[in-house]
């Protein structure tokens, strides 16, 4: 069975002229350290292009300072450094017995202090008050209070905005908690569209709440069937959900060479095995030092980078400089699969997903305890010796880069969009040389490898209205 996977927007689109709005790509960047949050967001709009706008509920009124808009070349960086990767080795010559030490990635201390800085009331109707109002970048932004959800419905209605019959029970829940909503109206003539989808400005905003939760519930107005959701966690210790069943994607499966052309086919059918049905399950992708990666499939993250995610707001003097963990978690479900948001909680580190051998000559494929967080989805299209064996004793097993050529290391960007098909893991993956039945076991990796360079209350409900014409 074949399907498009859509990555979730919390949050929902609304069209004023009546056509359908889906969201097809939403990264969110979760920057977290003791009771300050940063919450990034990059979002695709597909529709009829005319004006549009956000809503989002957040826990308190954001000041213009508070609010700014960020490059996307920054959270494709981010998606690639995250993504599950495939990597191809090449087995050295068996005679040439030299074997390589695998050097464990250290990550570099970056000093905070360095980050630089990055950026980017009106009257009441209906119970709605316009407590601030300025402009970032393409956005025109209202921070509104309402007393009712009813009145904020309709306020929004009087205001030009044409609001789903489905609106106002999700609004409900966060109006009578006490959320102010960020009303971001886009102005289109400043967007750009690619194939029918506009292509918006990450915008950034932060706060300090004491519990670490992220909103969903109103983002299912826009589910048109299962749709994913990945956040890209930053902080000094590895994230997991609390209230929802936390594991692990298998890694160091050896796939076919097809693979090579059929990646996103292969991840998907492993994913949907991985979560056995169950929406309410969060799949640790990646748990890393942020400014390393082993393999590397583009640059790594710089403190300048880090600023502009949200440390620029978050350090003081040298607190975090002893580290800064990069956790990507993955969700799936529908419309009737969620009922609260998520919760997020610390967890232990781990490693995993590296070329290292276990006490049966057979490579890691589970993460394991330890004082570090190194674990990534990784799999590898191994190419064998097929040169001449000329010494007694050959020593098969060693990996390394294709001579005269570095490892070739591609990142699974785009997972979404490839189609579902649970086939696709059995036809590539290589149970000869993987982790199937009849397995080869490896004997080593000749390939010496380094880095390069060493609770919160939000509601990330995102209700996108359109103006009406």
């Amino acid at each position: 069975m074949h399907a498009l996977l859509v990555m979730a927007f919390c949050g929902f689109y609304v069209s004023g002229a009546g056509g359908n709005m889906f969201n097809h790509a939403t990264q969110v960047v979760f920057t977290r350290v003791g009771t300050r949050t940063v919450l990034a967001m990059q979002n695709n709009y597909a529709g009829p292009p005319a004006d549009f706008a956000m809503v989002v509920p957040v826990p308190v009124v954001l000041k213009e300072a508070d609010v700014k808009t960020l490059p996307r070349e920054l959270f494709e960086k981010v998606d690639a450094m995250g993504s599950p990767r495939l990597v191809e080795y090449w087995e050295e010559d068996p005679c040439a017995h030299e074997v390589g030490d695998l050097v464990k990635p250290e990550g570099e201390s970056i000093d905070v202090r360095s980050f630089a800085s990055h950026g980017g009331g009106g009257g009441e109707s209906h119970g709605v008050t316009v407590e601030a109002k300025f402009v970032v970048g393409e956005y025109q932004i209202l921070i509104l209070s309402a007393k009712e959800s009813t009145g904020l419905d309709t306020w929004l209605r009087a205001s030009g905005y044409k609001i789903p019959p489905n609106a106002e029970p999700l609004l409900r829940p966060y109006v009578q908690a006490g959320s102010k909503f960020f009303v971001a109206k886009i102005d289109v003539s400043k967007v750009k569209f690619e194939n029918g989808m506009a292509q918006l400005s990450p915008l950034r905003f932060h706060y300090d709440t004491e519990d670490a939760v992220l909103p969903i519930r109103l983002g299912l107005a826009n589910a048109k069937d299962k749709q994913d959701l990945i956040v890209t966690m930053l902080g000094p210790r590895r994230f997991e959900v609390a209230n929802f069943k936390n594991v692990f994607i298998p890694t160091n499966l050896d796939v076919r060479p097809e693979a090579r052309n059929r990646f996103g086919e292969f991840y998907a059918a492993l994913f949907d095995r991985t979560i056995g049905g169950n929406p309410r399950t969060a799949v640790t992708e990646y748990a890393w030092d942020a400014t390393s990666c082993d393999p590397c499939p583009g640059p790594t993250l710089d403190g300048t980078d880090l600023g502009t995610l949200g440390y620029d707001v978050i350090a003081k003097d040298n607190e975090y400089s002893d580290g800064i963990v990069m956790t990507r978690l993955h969700l799936r479900y529908g419309k009737d699969d969620v009922k609260d948001d998520l919760v997020f909680k610390q967890a232990e580190p781990i490693v995993g997903g590296r070329e290292v051998y276990n006490q049966n000559d057979v490579l890691e494929s589970k993460p394991t305890p330890s004082d570090y967080n190194f674990f990534q989805a990784r799999y590898a299209i191994r190419h064998r010796w097929s040169g001449p064996v000329k010494c007694r004793d050959p020593q098969f097993g060693k990996w390394g880069a294709r001579p005269e050529a570095g490892l070739a290391t591609a990142s699974g960007k785009q997972i979404a969009f490839s189609k579902r098909d649970m086939e696709a893991y059995d036809a590539l993956l290589d149970r000869v040389h993987g982790q199937g039945p009849g397995a080869v076991k490896a004997k080593g990796c000749g390939c010496a490898s380094s880095s390069p360079s060493s609770g919160l209350w939000l509601v990330l409900g995102l209700l996108v209205l359109r103006r009406k014409r």
